[in-house]
């Protein structure tokens, strides 16, 4: 048995485990994923009227020309895919409902064919998306349609996905006066409200679109951006609140009762409950062209925030009772499973097989690089041993090591509301604190050089060349600073919106980071005898170049395999907001365009951690805590403030607390990579450089890329 064991620490051996873990993982997903057989999964792409769209389509057994269906196109919201929706599209798909996961344009892998200007980016995708869609789905051969050519299409989707939603069921309805007949049957929204959608039309006017149609709307309690009291409900409220992250009530508020066809004098309509609505008569330029309709109407309202919906059982059971209500008597009588109950779900298996596979991932590439290791010119990668950085001893000494450590810990999570939003106030505030460290540096940089030259100790030495590197780094904060809007702007070349708010946050911490670093240098460790070389800094090109090589060759091996589990069982790498997906080209291009500035937070964070905790009892473990300690301490604080109290502890910052859920399993892993592969190479460029590839890969992969801005 030790034996047993004992080859499974081995690099062959581990590498073969993390294999093991992939294939098990990814067969396990993709049953799941065509619920054991009984659904084909495979990815389309068609040419649309705003340009190239893309999805999975779920074709259950005996579906098609000869046995026609309806149709449920199921989308994501902003910084997502497709593949966000295998909940609802896995459910549905086994009760015998055709269903399209649908990449919305600029997603995934979905184009918008013409030229956006830059500011007018938001305008695009979720309005269109959608009704493009549904208008591809009509027209084949498997849609269900009555004797008078409308169809039985179901829309939904999340959030942006949820607007846009929202919007093709008006859409449809213009364009049905015109046909006479519509496409879209039914609809529901899930954590989208009308706040964006009445940029297009006014509430009630999309709710008169909707006409005889059974419209659905879940909306989550403690849903970031949505279902807030409108500013009339506000102004009348004692307390008022700046920000959107609070508990909330749709089936309370203004919109939410009129949604409902309730009166305002009504406290609250009754969540999960179906009420008939008259929806008024449609109007086109205040001229009335359909008179008003009944229709059903519910909200459902989870105690949930707004990514919680992607990963819930209960969402998904309400979205399953949602279109057996929809679709009650018009599915076709060869539907297997149609009257499943709600809770009867197995996505939530798909999902944990993913997990298994992406645990197989990330434990691959250690071993695989260990392997890269040993064939020649790569093993230049490695260097000769060094020592550790000395350690702390005295008591000013380990006192000064931990106030630098927690300062080092939470000043990016500090900062992190004023660097994600480049708030004006706090960057103005902030640049004043770089003017102040650079002009005090810059004295005692000069007082360090004139007391060392008159004879003073060796220290003053070290007094003047700290300073003066202290100064430099402040300069550049300040400069980060006071030009915060000229770094990575939205541009037709840095394309991703929250990638450049991570970059500016990434280069911000690399430098405080890199500050704390000099500062404990040379004010406290030189004096211990620690000395350059003990970093793991090599500057030999060869090392540089080996190291280089490595990271890319085993990176390219990881994604190999990602395609070729994609190819074979039609699943990739995920747990709930995290993912690691294939891409695109223009996924690969905008990658290179990010990699020299995540390249500079990787580096200095490497040789940061290995500075701080290499040699230290639960070096990993501190590792992990200095790279991301604060922003889970951010997260703690932020949502368990707005559970406790229904208001978050940052309740303006509702996207930039999202982002985090997948921003910081990459920075816990990549504290790892960090330690681990310096153990491995003596040096800081083999864990900078894989670091750097793989994570910028995965974060520009899993958001929105404006590829056409002018």
């Amino acid at each position: 048995m030790s034996k047993f064991f004992s080859f499974f620490k081995k690099p062959h051996g581990l590498l073969a485990l993390s294999l093991v873990l992939i294939l098990l993982g990814s067969l396990l997903a993709g049953m799941f994923n065509t619920s054991f057989y009984s659904v084909k999964v495979k990815e389309i792409k068609f040419k649309a009227d705003h340009g190239t769209l893309s999805g999975l389509l779920y074709m259950p057994d005996g579906a098609g020309p000869d046995d026609k269906r309806p149709v449920i196109i199921t989308t994501h919201g902003y910084l997502n895919t497709k593949e966000m929706q295998d909940a609802p599209a896995i459910e549905m798909s086994r009760r015998g409902y055709i269903v399209l996961a649908l990449d919305m344009y600029d997603h995934g892998d979905s184009r918008w064919s013409g030229d956006i200007k830059v500011g007018e980016q938001f305008g695009t995708f979720w309005i269109y998306s959608q009704f493009d869609a549904a208008k591809y789905i009509y027209q084949q051969d498997f849609t269900k349609k009555d004797d008078k050519g409308n169809a039985y299409i179901a829309v939904s989707g999340h959030s942006m996905g949820g607007f846009s939603t929202l919007l093709s069921m008006y859409m449809d309805e213009m364009n049905s006066l015109q046909t006479g007949y519509r496409m879209i049957y039914t609809g529901i929204s899930v954590g989208a409200d009308y706040s964006y959608a009445a940029a297009v039309a006014p509430q009630d006017q999309l709710q008169a679109a909707y006409g005889s149609r059974t419209v659905g709307m879940i909306a989550g309690k403690y849903d970031e951006f949505f279902f807030n009291k409108s500013d009339e409900e506000k102004n009348a409220d004692e307390k008022k609140v700046q920000g959107t992250v609070t508990s909330k009530n749709f089936a309370a508020t203004l919109s939410g009762k009129a949604f409902l066809g309730l009166g305002a004098d009504v406290d609250a309509g009754e969540a999960g409950k179906f009420y008939q609505v008259p929806s008024g008569d449609l109007k086109l330029e205040d001229k009335v062209v359909r008179p008003g309709q009944t229709g059903e109407h519910i909200i459902f309202t989870p105690n949930q925030t707004h990514p919680w919906n992607h990963f819930s059982p209960t969402t998904t059971g309400h979205l399953i009772d949602f279109y057996a209500h929809a679709f009650d008597g018009v599915t076709s009588p060869n539907q297997k499973n149609v009257s499943l109950s709600s809770g009867n779900q197995i996505w939530w298996m798909k999902e944990a097989s993913n997990f298994i596979a992406m645990i197989g991932f990330f434990l691959m590439i250690v071993p695989l690089v260990t392997l890269l290791l040993r064939i020649p010119f790569l093993n230049r990668a490695a260097t000769g041993p060094i020592a550790t950085v000395s350690a702390a001893v005295s008591g000013r000494q380990k006192s000064i090591y931990w106030i630098a450590i927690v300062f080092s810990t939470l000043i990016p999570a500090i900062l992190f509301p004023t660097l994600m939003d480049k708030a004006e106030g706090g960057l103005n505030v902030l640049s004043i604190i770089a003017m102040i460290l650079f002009i005090l540096s810059a004295v005692g940089a000069v007082f360090g050089f004139v007391m060392a030259k008159s004879g003073q100790n060796r220290r003053m030495t070290n007094i003047g060349i700290g300073s003066a590197l202290l100064a430099v780094v402040s300069l550049i904060l300040w400069l980060l600073f006071k030009y915060a809007n000229h770094i990575v702007p939205l541009n037709s070349f840095f394309n991703e919106p929250t990638t450049n708010q991570i970059v500016y946050w990434a280069l911000v911490s690399a430098a405080i980071t890199a500050m704390v670093t000099f500062a404990f240098h040379y004010f406290s460790k030189k004096d211990a005898g620690t000395k350059f070389s003990q970093y793991g800094i090599s500057l030999n090109i060869g090392t540089i170049v080996a190291s280089l090589l490595t990271a890319l060759i085993a990176v390219v091996i990881g994604y190999l395999i990602l395609f070729a589990v994609q190819a074979i069982f039609g699943t990739d790498f995920r747990i709930w907001t995290f993912a690691v997906r294939t891409f695109e080209s223009e996924h690969f291009v905008t990658t290179l365009r990010y990699v020299p500035f995540f390249l500079v937070y990787y580096f200095v964070s490497a040789v940061a951690l290995n500075a701080n905790t290499r040699g230290q009892k639960g070096g990993y473990l501190l590792s992990i805590v200095l790279n991301v300690g604060g922003l889970i301490l951010w997260v703690i604080a932020q949502y368990g403030k707005d559970f406790m109290t229904g208001v978050a502890l940052y309740p303006g910052q509702a996207l930039n607390g999202i982002l985090l859920f997948a921003l910081i399993p990459c920075l816990v892993i990549a504290a790892v990579y960090a330690r681990k592969l310096f153990e491995k190479t003596n040096n800081v460029w083999l864990a900078a450089f894989l670091n750097t590839f793989l994570f910028t890969m995965i974060t520009v992969a899993n958001t929105v890329l404006f590829w056409n801005l002018v």
